[in-house]
């Protein structure tokens, strides 16, 4: 029998990981340095944004990976400075902050994968991370978890973590992880950046495999606003520590692990989207293919209108239907159908208005589901998680860097 349950410890619930946190002045005030580290070398994998505009740390950490074949001895994360967009200065950044790192963990630069959020077109200041990472460093404790979730947030409301522990026949292993993100989200591999740890046994090519099946789910199946970030990672690192190994027979038990944990944070993210008061699920049905669900769910979940009737609790149907039909999908009007919650308000090629109300009732509450059946005949459907659009979101990123 398997059995999966939540567990506490973040990033650090995984055997043989410890954490640290510290604030060395990057941010005007609070934490804005974090550091997670097994006991030894460890399997890792990462996913790093599409943007083609990437940051010095999503250059250097894919470096690392390449040369390393796949392994990291430590993370670091900064907040409070992307390091995007700074040209030269900003890689030598990078790979000093990675070999001050590697002096204090006894291990080679590319063995340290670095990882930065906050303004971007900023100078991310190297004496600051050097004497933040010495500081750092004497402190790492599994305790520290919760410390280092809130050390990489820069306008999240709240830290995101979630740990599980899977009972298998093989053993049982853990599975950790801790994610920031609020605005500049729509992660395609926004600021968002994820790290995930398990004390299973896992080559690199296989974590590579079930971090990249997980995160298509997950991460690439959220959005707050649309938007791509230079600096969207998300980072796995495998340990051992539990004695269970995965292998392509215990693989599913792998990526069960690994999507709990990253649905978790993913959802986290969105709930907690600048300005969000309302976490929105998206689900297309009647699609003629996966790609065409993917694609209209996304379309009504970044679409502004849409956004802002949820906000407003207006039962507009017809931005739902509109959207889907100029997606760029198969869709046939007079057979695919609107329901905001339990309530069908368009189908069969007519509204429903007289419902409006009970739709809009349902629409005060936090958590709100809307269902379009695109009408094409398929059975392929999709969802997509994301946030209303409030004057709050304008509020923030209006006033980002002033």
């Amino acid at each position: 029998m398997i059995r999966l349950a939540p567990v506490d410890g973040g990033v650090t619930a995984a055997a043989g990981f410890r954490a640290a946190a510290t604030a060395c002045g990057i941010k005007a005030s609070g934490l804005d340095l974090a550091i997670i580290v097994p006991d030894a070398p460890a399997a890792a994998a990462a996913v790093f944004t599409t943007n083609r505009a990437q940051a010095a740390p999503v250059i250097v950490s894919r470096e690392h990976l390449a040369r390393t074949g796949g392994r990291a001895a430590a993370v670091v994360v900064n907040s409070g400075c992307a390091n995007a967009c700074t040209g030269a200065d900003g890689l030598l950044v990078a790979r000093e902050t990675a070999a001050v790192a590697a002096g204090l963990a006894g291990c080679s630069p590319e063995e340290i994968l670095v990882a930065s959020t906050g303004v971007i077109g900023v100078s991310l200041d190297a004496g600051r991370i050097r004497r933040g990472l010495a500081a750092a460093f004497p402190s790492l404790d599994a305790a520290r978890h919760a410390e280092a979730a809130r050390a990489i947030m820069t306008t999240d409301p709240f830290p995101k973590e979630a740990a599980v522990r899977l009972e298998t026949p093989a053993g049982a292993f853990t599975v950790g992880g801790m994610a920031k993100g609020s605005g500049m989200i729509e992660p395609m591999m926004a600021t968002m950046l994820a790290f995930v740890t398990t004390d299973a046994r896992v080559a690199p090519p296989l974590l590579a495999r079930a971090l990249r099946e997980v995160v298509d789910v997950t991460f690439n199946a959220i959005t707050v606003d649309g938007e791509c970030s230079t600096n969207d990672c998300a980072m796995v690192l495998a340990g051992g520590a539990s004695g269970v190994t995965i292998d392509d027979g215990t693989y599913p038990l792998l990526v069960r692990g690994m999507r709990a944990v990253c649905e978790r944070l993913a959802l986290g993210i969105v709930r907690g989207g600048e300005g969000a008061t309302k976490l929105v699920t998206v689900r297309v049905a009647g699609a003629a293919s996966p790609a065409d669900a993917r694609r209209a769910a996304k379309a009504i979940a970044n679409s502004l209108l849409c956004k802002t009737a949820i906000h407003g609790g207006d039962p507009n149907w017809g931005r739902f239907i509109a959207v889907a039909g100029r997606a760029g999908v198969a869709f046939d009007l007079d057979r695919a159908a609107v329901s905001i919650g339990p309530t069908v308000l368009f189908s069969g090629g007519a509204p429903h208005d007289e419902r409006a109300a009970e739709a809009a009732a349902y629409l005060k509450g936090r958590e709100i589901e809307v269902t379009v059946d695109l009408g094409a005949g398929g059975r392929d459907e999709a969802v997509v998680w994301t946030c209303d659009l409030s004057a709050e979101y304008v509020r923030i990123n209006a006033e980002y860097r002033t």
